[in-house]
């Protein structure tokens, strides 16, 4: 139980729950004119779940010799030594093949975009030794997930994957810059780059809060171009809520409470899902 535990720490499993409603939430609209299959549902959770953990693994792995320098993430698994290196490496070649075989149970066309989507959410580790803007390439990875989640559940053309896909982007990319905040100098010392790094704690605070309200913009406009019920846009109020009340925990004078704010994040995608199902399900 004890190793168990270290590799659910290790990739930090809990999470998930900041892509998955979102890949729920893409089925969700497919289901409306696809048949509905229980099964579907779970091979999209495994699948969610394989691909993230897979992703977080493979940043650890890359991030080890950082970790291990920064005394806010000294304490993690790889670092102390709590788990090797080859360990680290078998759990992301395990959990990748996980992810591909489960998307190629959901369909042949998730099966072959699956190698895809892993490069894609790898590619985020690596992309602060290269760009400052690090943080809109994990809002691009975490965008794979509802486009991913309507494929899965077999979805056609359609504008409303791509609407979930940039709000899930712009959410994710937002709190990730608030995030990074907390180690601005540290990656400045060590030659990394992020939003931060290049536009400063309270330019990076500011786009952050664009970004922000970019997500509700956008999650408020795919009510029309779905043809989602009015209540729907109760779970857009409500998460505009969640978004003000994690701002307003950030500060450039204060970043005290950003592991506060960050955390509340899991809040937002059950918020965002839970309500979306229940406008659908009242209006049927």
């Amino acid at each position: 139980m004890g190793k168990l535990r270290t590799y659910l720490s290790f990739v930090r499993v809990s999470h998930t729950v900041f892509a998955l409603p979102f890949a729920l939430t893409g089925a969700l609209l497919a289901w409306r004119t696809r048949p509905f299959s229980p099964m579907q549902g779970v091979w999209i959770v495994l699948a969610m779940v394989a691909a993230r953990s897979a992703a977080m693994g493979f940043n650890r792995l890359v991030d080890a010799r950082f970790d291990a320098l920064n005394p806010r993430t000294a304490g993690r698994e790889l670092p102390r030594g709590a788990m090797t290196a080859g360990e680290a490496v078998a759990f992301v070649l395990v959990a990748s093949a996980g992810f591909v075989a489960v998307a190629f149970r959901l369909s042949a066309l998730c099966g072959w975009l699956s190698p895809v989507a892993l490069g894609i959410v790898f590619w985020y580790s690596l992309a602060k030794r290269y760009t400052a803007y690090t943080q809109l390439f994990l809002g691009l990875a975490m965008a794979v997930a509802p486009v991913g989640g309507w494929l899965a559940a077999g979805g056609g053309a359609g504008w409303e994957p791509w609407l979930l896909a940039l709000a899930i982007g712009l959410w994710v990319g937002g709190f990730d810059i608030l995030y990074a905040c907390q180690d601005v100098e540290f990656d400045r010392a060590q030659g990394l780059r992020s939003m931060p790094t290049r536009f400063g704690v309270a330019g990076a605070i500011a786009l952050s809060r664009v970004m922000h309200v970019a997500t509700v913009m956008v999650m408020a406009a795919l009510q029309p171009v779905a043809g989602l019920p009015i209540g729907y846009l109760a779970g857009v109020g409500l998460v505009a809520l969640l978004l003000v009340y994690e701002q307003s925990l950030v500060s450039a004078d204060d970043l005290s409470q950003v592991k506060r704010a960050f955390d509340l994040n899991g809040w937002v995608g059950i918020a965002y899902f839970l309500s979306t199902a229940g406008a659908l399900w009242f209006v049927s």
